[in-house]
Parts: C-alpha cells; sequence; structure tokens
C-alpha cells in the first residue's frame, strides 16, 4: 500500500512540475517523516528547485500544493518549516488496500537472476561463518522470488584447492592411508553414521600444524609435497586425485545435509574440477585475448605472465609498448593504480591459471557468454527439491543453468579484490550490461563473545575475555562446527518448550523447539547489516526480549491465539471486514498507534523493493521487529475480544489479523517458521 502510493504521488508531481514549470524530473526525492503527526510521505523537492526557479523553497511549495489538487489515497497536502510538502493518506483508502493485499504486487516478473552462495571447501565441516553466508544467499533467493524473480541457487564447489589438498595429504602421508583404505573409511562412516566432515575438521588442523613443524628442510619438503598434491587433483586422473574426489564429495553431502536443517537448498553444484577439465579457461582465455583485456608481459616482476591491468577513474593513458594492451586511464602517477602493481596476474608463467582467471571463465557461463555448458547429473533428493551436480557427462535430459541475466555472489568481504577484478574483465570485453548486473553481496565474519566460546568448552584467556570477540579459525581447528550450533540452540529451547508446554507430546515439543531454534539463529544472523562483524552469543540470539527471533515468533503465537479464543480465524475477519468504514476508529490521537500498525502492515513492498535494491535483508529483518512491537503494543493496549462494541470489535480484530498476515510473510522471508505454540 504505502509503496503503491509513495509511487502515485511522485507520478503526480512529475506531471505538476511538468505543467506548473515546465520541468521534467525523472526522480521526486521522498522522506518519511519522524512523527505521524506531519503526515506519512514528505518531500524536499522545493529546495532542489530554488536555484533553477530563482523562488524560496516555501514559495515554491506553496505553488506545488496550491497546484496538486485532489489525489486519490490522499487526504490532504501542506507546507511544513521552510518548505517541505508534507502529505497526508486517506487512512480509510490505506486500511481497505492493506486489507485486500493491495500494493504488493511483483516488481520483478521473468528476470532470470543466479544466486551463488555457501560455497565452502569440501574439506571439512561447516562453521559458523558459513552459516551467515549460507543465510544470507538463502533469505535474498527468498526476497528475489517474493518480488516475481526467477532466481536459480548455485553453491559452487572448490575440490581442487588447496584446503581439499591438505586434507588429502593428512589422508594420505599423516595418516598413511591409501586408496583402497579411504574406500572402507568412508563405507564404516556410512554404515555407523559417524561424520566425515568432524573426522576432516580434526585432521585439517593437524595438518596445518604439521606444515609448520620440523626444521627449514623438513618445512620445505612438506610444502613441495603439499603443491605435488595439488597438481594431481588440478590434473586429475590419478590415484591423489580419485582420494580427493571421494572426501570432498563425502563431505559435500554432509554439508547439503546440515543446510537442510536450515530449510537451505540448491539447484545446482558446479565444481571446480569440471571447470578445468571441461576446458571452460581455454575458451576464456581466447576471448579475453581477443579483446585485448590480457597482455603478455615480457619484463619485469610479471615476466612471462598473461596480465589484465586495474581501471582508474583519471583520463591520463598508460604507458604505451605492451602488445595488446587496452588503452586504461590511470590516477596520478604517485597512487599505485598507476604502476606495475597494478597489473593483475591471470596465467602465472609457468603456465598455471590464477584463481581470478578460472573464476573469469565461471562468470562467461554465468551469463551464457562462454560457448560451452557442464555435464549435468542428478546428486542430492530431499523431499521437495532435486539437486545437480556439474560433471564432464551427464544425464539426459536436466534442466538447463546458466544464461543468467543478474547475478549475485555472496562471498566474504575478502574476496572483494578478486571479485571486482571478474567484472572488470567483463567491462573490458565489451559485456557492460552483464557486468552492471552483477553483484557482489559481500559480508564480514562471524566470531563468537568470550561467554560464547566458554560455554562451548574452550579454554579462554584472561585477554581473550576482556575482547569484545574472538575470532575463529579452522586451520587452528577453534570454531564452532556447524551442527553443533544447531544442536545446542535446540537443546537450549527444548528444555524452555519442555517447562512451557507440558501438555504437547515429544514430536510436537520437539518441532517447536527446532523452530524457535532455527529462528533465534537465521534472525541473529540477518539483523546485522551485512558490513557488521557478528559476535555470536547463546543467550542474545535465544532471548524471548529484545530483537530476536523468539520475540517476533512470540508475536506471532500471540496473534494467533486471539483468534483461537475468538472461535474465528484471520481470514475469515478480513472477508469480513473488506467492505467496512473504519473512519470513525482511525481518528483521533487515540487511534494513532493503530494507524501506524495498518501503515507498518502496508509497508511490506517498499521494504522487499529496499532489501533488493541494496542487497540488504537487515532491512526486513528490522521490519519485523518492529512489527512485533507494534503489535504486541496494540495487544496490550487494546481488550480485543471483550470489546462491547461489534463494529470497534471487528476493526480490532482485524487490526490484529493483517498484523499476523504480515509477521508470517516477512518470517517467511527471513526463512524464519511461525510456530503453533511457544
Amino acid at each position: 500500500m504505502y509503496l503503491e502510493l509513495k509511487n502515485r504521488l511522485e507520478t503526480h508531481l512529475q506531471s505538476v512540475l511538468k505543467a506548473r514549470y515546465d520541468l521534467q524530473l525523472e526522480t521526486i526525492p521522498m522522506e518519511t517523516p519522524p512523527d505521524l503527526r506531519l503526515g506519512e510521505l514528505a518531500t524536499p523537492i522545493a529546495f532542489e528547485l530554488a536555484r533553477k526557479l530563482r523562488k524560496a523553497p516555501k514559495v515554491i511549495a506553496q505553488e506545488i500544493v496550491a497546484a496538486i489538487g485532489h489525489l486519490d489515497g490522499f487526504s490532504s497536502f501542506e507546507v511544513a518549516g521552510a518548505g517541505y510538502i508534507n502529505a497526508r493518506l486517506d487512512r480509510v483508502v490505506g486500511v481497505r488496500m492493506v486489507t485486500a493485499g493491495e500494493g504488493s504486487a511483483p516488481s520483478g516478473v521473468g528476470l532470470h537472476a543466479l544466486v551463488e552462495h555457501t560455497s565452502i571447501n569440501p574439506n571439512k565441516a561447516a562453521h559458523i561463518g558459513h552459516l551467515r553466508n549460507a543465510i544470507l544467499g538463502d533469505t535474498f533467493v527468498r526476497l528475489l522470488r517474493a518480488a516475481g524473480q526467477q532466481v536459480a541457487v548455485q553453491n559452487y564447489i572448490d575440490n581442487t584447492g588447496v584446503q581439499v589438498a591438505d586434507v588429502v595429504v593428512g589422508f594420505l602421508h599423516l595418516e598413511g592411508k591409501s586408496l583402497a583404505d579411504v574406500r572402507v573409511l568412508l563405507d564404516e562412516f556410512e554404515r555407523t553414521g559417524e561424520r566425515i566432515d568432524f573426522y576432516c575438521w580434526d585432521l585439517y588442523a593437524k595438518t596445518s600444524q604439521w606444515y609448520e613443524q620440523g626444521n627449514d628442510e623438513e618445512k620445505a619438503a612438506r610444502k613441495k609435497l603439499r603443491y605435488a598434491t595439488l597438481h594431481d587433483l588440478e590434473q586429475g586422473g590419478n590415484e591423489t586425485a580419485e582420494v580427493a574426489e571421494l572426501i570432498s564429495t563425502a563431505v559435500l553431502k554432509r554439508h547439503l545435509e546440515t543446510m537442510l536443517r536450515l530449510d537451505i537448498e540448491y539447484d545446482f553444484l558446479p565444481r571446480e574440477s569440471e571447470i578445468l577439465h571441461l576446458n571452460f579457461w581455454s575458451l576464456a582465455f581466447e576471448q579475453l585475448k581477443q579483446k585485448g583485456v590480457l597482455y603478455f608481459e615480457n619484463e619485469g616482476k610479471n615476466k612471462g605472465c598473461w596480465v589484465m591491468t586495474r581501471p582508474a577513474p583519471a583520463s591520463k593513458p598508460t604507458a604505451a609498448g605492451r602488445p595488446g594492451a587496452p588503452v586504461q586511464p590511470v590516477e596520478d602517477e604517485d597512487s599505485p593504480a598507476a604502476t606495475d602493481e597494478d597489473a593483475k596476474v591471470i596465467v602465472r608463467s609457468n603456465g598455471t591459471v590464477t584463481y581470478v582467471g578460472k573464476d573469469i571463465a565461471y562468470h562467461l557461463w554465468k551469463f551464457g557468454l562462454l560457448g560451452r555448458d557442464f555435464g549435468y547429473r542428478k546428486f542430492f533428493t530431499s523431499p521437495s527439491h532435486e539437486c545437480w551436480i556439474s560433471a564432464e557427462k551427464g544425464e539426459e535430459p536436466h534442466p538447463h543453468f546458466g544464461g543468467a541475466q543478474a547475478i549475485y555472489n555472496v562471498i566474504d568481504a575478502r574476496q572483494s579484490d578478486p571479485q571486482a577484478n571478474v567484472i572488470q574483465a567483463l567491462r573490458g570485453m565489451g559485456h557492460i550490461a552483464e557486468a552492471d548486473h552483477y553483484t557482489h553481496f559481500s559480508y564480514e565474519m562471524v566470531a563468537l563473545t568470550p561467554r560464547c566460546a566458554a560455554e562451548l568448552g574452550y579454554v579462554v584467556s584472561p585477554e581473550d575475555q576482556a575482547r569484545p570477540y574472538i575470532e575463529v579459525s579452522g586451520r587452528k581447528g577453534f570454531g564452532v562446527k556447524a551442527d553443533d550450533l544447531i544442536d545446542k540452540l535446540i537443546a537450549a529451547t527444548r528444555a524452555e518448550v519442555d517447562a512451557r508446554q507440558t501438555g504437547r507430546d515429544e514430536e510436537e515439543r520437539q518441532r517447536i523447539a527446532k523452530q524457535i531454534a532455527i529462528g533465534a539463529l537465521r534472525y541473529f544472523m540477518l539483523k546485522f547489516t551485512r558490513n557488521s562483524v557478528i559476535a555470536f552469543d547463546f543467550k542474545d540470539a535465544l532471548s524471548f526480549e529484545g530483537e530476536t527471533g523468539p520475540y517476533i515468533q512470540y508475536a506471532v503465537v500471540r496473534a494467533r491465539n486471539i483468534f483461537r479464543k475468538g472461535g474465528t480465524t484471520p481470514e475469515a475477519v478480513l472477508r469480513e471486514f473488506a467492505g467496512a468504514d473504519a473512519g470513525a476508529f482511525l481518528m483521533g490521537e487515540a487511534a494513532e498507534d493503530i494507524w501506524a500498525l495498518w501503515l507498518r502492515a502496508g509497508r511490506r513492498s517498499l521494504v522487499l523493493d529496499q532489501c533488493i535494491a541494496t542487497s540488504e535483508p537487515a532491512y526486513l529483518a528490522k521490519h519485523a521487529f518492529q512489527m512485533a512491537q507494534e503489535f504486541n503494543n496494540f495487544y496490550h493496549k487494546h481488550h480485543i475480544l471483550t470489546e462491547d462494541d461489534p463494529e470497534r470489535r471487528m476493526f480490532l480484530l482485524a487490526t490484529a489479523a493483517v498484523a499476523l498476515r504480515e509477521l508470517v510473510t516477512a518470517l517467511s522471508w527471513l526463512g524464519i517458521e511461525s510456530p503453533e505454540a511457544m
């Protein structure tokens, strides 16, 4: 409702400015007044026009208000302060629109988007940091789909990287296992239910420590072994690569099972092994050379490498003489951007391709620009979903993946530079529209509060106890496995549910405990803006008070209890209320809190658009919390079921019904279930 009326006012003001001043403006600035007594919308447009029209902002505002006339959905317009124009909504119209759910039509119908998230190295168990990535990505997928976009979810699997190589070194050289031994171990784990990802968690930390032990000669030999193993993985077709395939596949399946506990699923798992073996890079390399994006360096520290030059905003040309080098602007000569330090190596002098090079090829495929495709085979089946994985030779028929119009990569902030290089390469190749629709959905790390670390059994030094958070490190074996965290959260909520819900059976109490625990975890990861470091804490996440998932879930339970006790349903109430005139209950100071709740319910589309435009789900988390707050205030202030006036009782029930509907919708977009009881 709010977004529709905001857009209606903006369009009308554009026509007023054209008719009154012969001005054509693409956008009209809109703001939300800090107090409802000032109206629901405001525009400072008069201030922007003052210099152009050579008039005082207040005079311009008065002229615009006089020219606005009547506009459906609005009751009045007025000049405020030195030139603001405040707009008051017609509350009766607003209530009717919210009741009917108007103003929430999808805005991105038909757009094919691709979201890549999670992307855990398949060398050990998922940890708490991976959960932030997966929850952010999954929530953004839900938001895009709510906006009407066609979204494919991908989880990139680096199964030939150094992290997998380290675990393979651990199996083959620290533990002395053969390929046959690894097969036996995996079969045994499958039979007993033991976690291969947990086993690899410890082995990875042990191997990382082993590299640093011994004298310089031993360290050098181990480093050589590490890179020889990495080379075998990239080449494929050998026993080392087969061990890596077995381990990484087994760990990957465990990752998918972990994420399924959070209701997170994927459509396609592209693997680096297929990008290498299907020669995606060779095709991309030829395109990059043909477009002049890469040049061969004949001197300096990058001699023998194929490199790409970073762009810079100034207008000076680069130094000439580099064969095939495109003319690029540079910054001041004293800036790092003007030196050879700026050259990004894509192919090393030994002929190996860097991470960025492989990523360029992968993203050309994502946009349907590569000219080659993966093979596909089914990999992981959940009760309602089929997940496919890349293969050199796949199954037929299969879904089509790739060829997206917009790409969102949920990758942590430390990868900003490589992501920028991929976008630069796309621009250099002339794929401007694709580069403009490539979003690095970056985020900061997840750490632990000292209290949380102690609760998980870690020894926290006095120095660490004084710090606001403690960083985790998978290489050092310090961190929280995702499944351990989920189990601990469920156990904590189960104790609370058992105390409150003594009349419910075992299965129902466990289901409620899981809903609360997962809701607490997801909300905690989403309520912070992406550029904030999160210090996770059990007590903070599970609290039924304050800005938490359980607080919002409890508001839903409270609202449902109203209808249960009243012997009706929200849907029945809204059907009966649809044509009612609520004007008498919307006016006066006593009605401000109720109108504020209706207005909040009407902001759904606005919040959705804001989340997508900024790639920031935290706005929705905040919206849900504020809705819960306003509903709880309404619940305590107004005695709904004991109201004597039948018309007012119906209006109060309708208010509760729209609040419940919007809370459930907001939680579902956050990936959080709404329990029947708590």
